[in-house]
């Protein structure tokens, strides 16, 4: 199962490059290094989830392949050109609740295209194909006020999705779901991923979830971090009911916990031991 930190020899213009990066933060009282040196890549059509210790950099890895940070060290592509700041190809998702609470679940999922300049048949046409992907039709006056924290996320998504990216970027869209109607949403989102074959960068803290949905889990390291490993996740696609419980499941699911909780506990300081 272990794997070599570099995920594939760089350089194929189809897919998200990651050449040598490295972030470092400074302040009035000092730097801080949040990522070392990450090199590999992400090719066109896969999911790949990001896991480690809180505080390790998930976050900032992700922020460099939207644009909104510039490595200070190295460069990050996509389809062979470098990344220097937000692109059209790329879509963001966050954790937090990001629906304009004035507009309408149809207005809301068109506002990506509508800030691009598309004509308006144009754009409420994709919007309602999109709302339709995402199982919510029929709410498309709805105000985000109306609906569950799971639809919003759904329409965050919709909206993502509505720009037409080649690159999905996903910073712990669930975190702030209960626990049942995450699995729903994650049960939706690949779904939704088996009919649109975007690349998608998910990060997350929940383990279980990141085997479930991805092709690779890349595990980083405490900070300042490096990919310590990655794990393919060698599951049959489409994943249906039941695929928690088979045993090849839950033996990736160990495997990665097991490099999760040892950079975990250099993060808590010297003595720290989780169960």
């Amino acid at each position: 199962m272990n794997q070599t930190p570099t995920l594939r020899p760089a350089g194929l213009a189809n897919e998200v490059i990651f050449d040598n990066i490295g972030m470092t933060f400074n302040t009035a009282t000092g730097s801080t290094e949040a990522v070392a040196n990450v090199t590999g890549s992400i090719p066109e059509g896969k999911f790949v989830s990001v896991i480690g210790p809180s505080g390790c950099g998930k976050s900032t890895l992700l922020d460099m392949v939207g644009g909104l940070l510039k490595p200070t060290k190295g460069s990050v592509s996509i389809n062979g050109e470098t990344v220097t700041g937000p692109r059209r190809d790329t879509a963001m998702v966050f954790q937090e609740d990001s629906t304009l609470h004035w507009r309408s679940v149809l207005d809301n999922v068109a506002f990506g295209l509508e800030v691009q300049g598309s004509p308006k048949k144009d754009r409420y046409d994709r919007a309602r194909d999109m709302i339709e992907l995402v199982g919510l039709r029929g709410f498309e006056d709805h105000r985000p006020g109306q609906l569950s924290g799971g639809m919003k996320q759904r329409v965050a998504i919709a909206r993502a999705l509505a720009m037409e990216p080649r690159v999905l970027l996903m910073d712990e869209p669930f975190g702030a779901l209960d626990q049942q109607t995450r699995q729903f949403i994650g049960r939706e989102l690949l779904r939704i991923w088996e009919k649109t074959r975007n690349r998608v960068l998910f990060i997350t803290h929940d383990i279980q979830e990141a085997v479930y949905l991805s092709d690779e889990v890349w595990v980083m390291s405490a900070r300042p971090s490096v990919v310590k490993e990655i794990v393919p996740i060698d599951l049959p696609r489409p994943r249906p009911e039941g695929t928690h419980s088979l045993p090849r499941f839950r033996e990736l699911e160990d495997h990665l916990w097991a490099l999760v909780k040892v950079e975990a506990e250099k993060t808590l300081g010297p003595g720290a031991r989780l169960a």
